[in-house]
Order: structure tokens, then C-alpha cells, then sequence
């Protein structure tokens, strides 16, 4: 046991995932005395608030990704490995995972989330989802590959292949819908002459009964003025009831032939076995106190997204959202680093959230003061480039923006591997991912 980890004297601390809990923990844990081991089933990073944009063509992956090593290589007793967890055996303190067994004195999960199909089977089978770098580019070359292959299509086949219907209306499925409704009105206009732009239909299919239904009634309103003069049909009240592939079935019964449907409607807790069952409730989420302790536990410990801290207040939770993975990481941070009798219970800070729907158009949730519009997209891409990890990410991320505003394109319309027509038999397959975030 232990092979893949050089033996310390002192106390150990495994983190598995390098998200935005991952990551800020271990940075916080610095100064300590514990051995700091940090397993991740990728050697980087995701700013996962802008995976939207490397699936429609606006930012490179390396923009939004950052190596792990570079980002947390802090002193001698961190260590990193590429590894996948394929089991917790917390009777004897270790961990099983692809390179072997790891001891633990304290184990901190930031697994993060997973697309959620609320068991729908052929759903999970047919739809895209887009919760990793992989997805996202995945995404990107069918996109494009939809377009080349109507160029040579006949009339019902081309019809299909330019109908995208988004599912689910959070922040993902409206900037999603934003930036292919740009796509369509700038790039692909110059792109494929030959096309019919007008044939290329976008859907947001929303459940709820608004748009960004955590946001304000009023942002919610107005992204979907936005949505709707771009373009985009914004169907409310609306599930999807089956997909095969080429027909999507509403609940209303409504039938639409599309090639294309990608799914953002929900997400679960991407939790670990060998817990006990009462440690994880129905949404795949950790049950844990207001230390982030998980219940039946005393050393192992849970963050963000996969973290369900109940309370009469919140019978859900938190939401699942960047700033309370990474407020929950500083709590703990400090406790470890305290005495036992001085522990600080944790207690989340909105700090408001916020949503883009194009150029020009965003809308902004703070604690004392809502706005949208073209003040809003400024402030929307000020956050997201402070946010990023690495200068030189934000200045490549900058430039791209500023290139974008200036030419009205996308430039990075590159299918550097296609993909199949259906998502199982994709080159790269895909792969749960760290965190949610409310920067967008």
C-alpha cells in the first residue's frame, strides 16, 4: 500500500478532484504541517463557466484549462497524481485507485457533479451533454460537421441537421442558446452562402415556468427578451419526454425532427462508493454537517457540489455553484487548522450571480442591486477574467473577446477530430466533471 506515495512523518490529507473546492483547499492548506495529496482523473484544471463558449467556437480549451501541477505546486509536501478512485474503504482509512491503495488521516471529496438524466435512458444515450473539455469539443465538431453535411444533404435530412434544441434554461442552456443564435446571425451566414440560414432553428426547452429561475424575475424576463429578438423559440413549461436521435417528443406531445439536442437540464452529485447509504441522499449528493463533515464520519469531509448540507432553511442544500464550493474550501481550510474546540460552522455568502446572452447582453444578480444590458455583459466579462486561473489564460481569453467584438466572428471553427453522429460512439467519451459555477 502506498507505493504510488512518498511516506510522511506527519499527518496526510487526500483531496480527490481539482475543481474549484479541490483547488482552493489545498492552496488555503499551504502553511500547514499536513502532506497535501491531490488525486484528479485529468492533470488540469476547467473554468467550467466558459465551456459554452469552446463548444460554439469562441475559446480555445487551453484557454479555459490550466495544469494542475503549475497551479498548486506550493511547496514540497504537495503531491499530485493522475488517477481514477474506484473505491473509499473508510473502516481502514485508504482509498483504492488505478495506481493502488492511498492512506488517508483525512480524506476531503470535491467530486463535484454529473450530468443528470433523472434515469432517462435513451436521453443519457442520444443527447450531448457538456460538463467537460472533451464534451465541449466533441460538441464543437458536430456542430460544424452538422453544417458541412447539409451543404450536400437533401431537404429533410438539411432541415434536421440545422435544428439544435437546448434542454434545460439555467445559465448554461441561455448562454448556450445565446452564442449559437451569434453563430448563426454572424459566422455561419459568411461561412455557408449556400445554406438558407433561415432553415437553422434554435430551441431552449425549459421545464420551470421561466428562464434562469434562480436569478430575479426581472434577469429572467429580460434574458428571455434577449433570447427570443436573437432568434431563439424559448418554449416554457416544456419536458422532453423521448429522443431517439432524430425525433425529439415534448411533453405536449409535439414532435421536432432535430440532429442535434443537447442536454443542460440538471445535474447530480458525482459521489464515491464504500460510504455508507445513509451518507448519500437520492441526488447522488454527500449528506454532511455544517462543518462539511460527512454524517457517520469523523475525517472525512466533503465539498461543493457534492456536498448536500441540509438544513430547515435549506432541505436541498446549497446550491450547486463555484462560490460555495469555494467558500465551504476556506472554512475547512481553517478548521484543520485549528484547535477541535475552535471550529467555525459554515455559512455561505451570495455574492449574486450573473448570465450572458450575447454580445452586449447580459444580466446581473448582486445582493443590493440587479441591472442588465451592455453594463452588465462588461461587469460579466470582468468577473469571468479575473476568475480565470493563469495570466496568461485571461490575456488569451481578452484578446479572443476583444477579437470577437471587433469582427463580429468566432474564429476557432476548427474540426480537429470528428465525431460520430451518435455520442456513445464518440471519439473521446464523456466524463463527469469538478463544478458548477455562479459566475454564469
Amino acid at each position: 500500500m502506498n507505493t504510488v506515495i512518498p511516506p510522511t512523518a506527519g499527518k496526510r490529507i487526500v483531496v480527490i478532484g481539482g475543481g474549484f473546492a479541490g483547488i482552493n483547499f489545498v492552496k488555503e492548506m499551504r502553511y500547514t504541517p499536513y502532506q497535501i495529496v491531490m488525486i484528479d482523473r485529468h492533470n488540469y484544471h476547467t473554468f467550467q463557466p466558459l465551456l459554452y463558449q469552446v463548444a460554439t467556437a469562441g475559446l480555445e480549451p487551453d484557454s479555459i484549462s490550466y495544469p494542475l501541477r503549475r497551479t498548486l505546486s506550493i511547496s514540497e509536501d504537495f503531491i499530485f497524481r493522475v488517477a481514477d478512485v474506484k473505491n473509499i474503504v473508510p473502516e481502514k482509512n485508504y482509498i483504492e485507485t488505478t495506481l493502488g491503495d492511498i492512506e488517508y488521516d483525512y480524506l476531503v471529496i470535491c467530486t463535484g457533479s454529473k450530468t443528470n438524466y433523472f434515469g432517462n435512458k435513451r436521453l443519457e444515450k442520444n443527447t450531448w451533454p457538456m460538463k467537460s473539455v472533451p464534451e465541449a469539443l466533441n460538441l464543437r465538431s458536430m456542430i460544424i460537421q452538422n453544417f458541412e453535411d447539409a451543404l450536400v444533404a437533401d431537404a429533410e435530412t438539411r432541415k434536421a441537421l440545422m435544428h439544435y434544441v437546448i434542454v434545460g434554461g439555467g445559465p448554461t442552456g441561455v448562454e448556450l442558446a445565446g452564442a449559437l443564435a451569434e453563430l448563426k446571425k454572424n459566422a455561419f451566414r459568411s461561412d455557408y452562402p449556400e445554406l438558407d440560414l433561415a432553415e437553422m432553428q434554435i430551441w431552449l426547452a425549459e421545464a420551470d415556468n421561466r428562464v434562469l429561475a434562480a436569478m430575479s424575475p426581472q434577469a429572467s424576463q429580460k434574458a428571455r427578451e434577449y433570447l427570443e429578438k436573437m432568434g431563439v423559440k424559448v418554449m416554457l413549461g416544456t419536458k422532453i419526454e423521448d429522443y431517439d436521435g432524430e425525433n425529439l417528443v415534448y411533453n405536449s406531445g409535439q414532435t421536432v425532427k432535430a440532429s442535434t439536442v443537447i442536454w443542460a437540464a440538471g445535474v447530480a452529485g458525482n459521489f464515491l462508493s464504500g460510504l455508507h447509504a445513509d451518507a448519500v441522499n437520492r441526488g447522488g449528493r454527500i449528506r454532511v454537517d455544517a462543518y462539511n463533515t460527512v454524517v457517520g464520519y469523523d475525517n472525512i469531509f466533503a465539498l461543493g457540489d457534492v456536498a448536500c448540507m441540509e438544513s430547515e432553511e435549506l432541505p436541498r442544500g446549497h446550491p450547486m455553484l463555484a462560490q460555495v464550493a469555494i467558500q465551504q474550501a476556506l472554512n475547512l481550510a481553517e478548521n484543520l487548522d485549528r484547535d477541535s474546540d475552535m471550529k467555525t460552522p459554515f455559512r455561505y455568502k451570495d455574492l449574486g450571480s450573473m448570465a450572458t446572452v450575447g454580445k452586449n447582453r447580459a444580466v446581473v444578480d448582486l445582493p443590493h442591486i440587479k441591472f442588465q444590458g451592455v453594463f452588465a455583459w462588461f461587469v460579466w466579462m470582468f468577473v469571468h477574467l479575473l476568475a480565470l486561473v493563469g495570466f496568461r489564460n485571461k490575456f488569451i481569453t481578452f484578446v479572443n473577446w476583444v477579437y470577437s467584438y471587433m469582427k463580429f466572428d468566432k474564429g476557432i471553427r476548427l474540426i480537429i477530430r470528428p465525431v460520430q453522429r451518435r455520442r456513445e460512439e464518440s471519439i473521446v467519451p464523456p466524463t463527469p466533471s469538478p463544478s458548477q459555477s455562479n459566475l454564469s
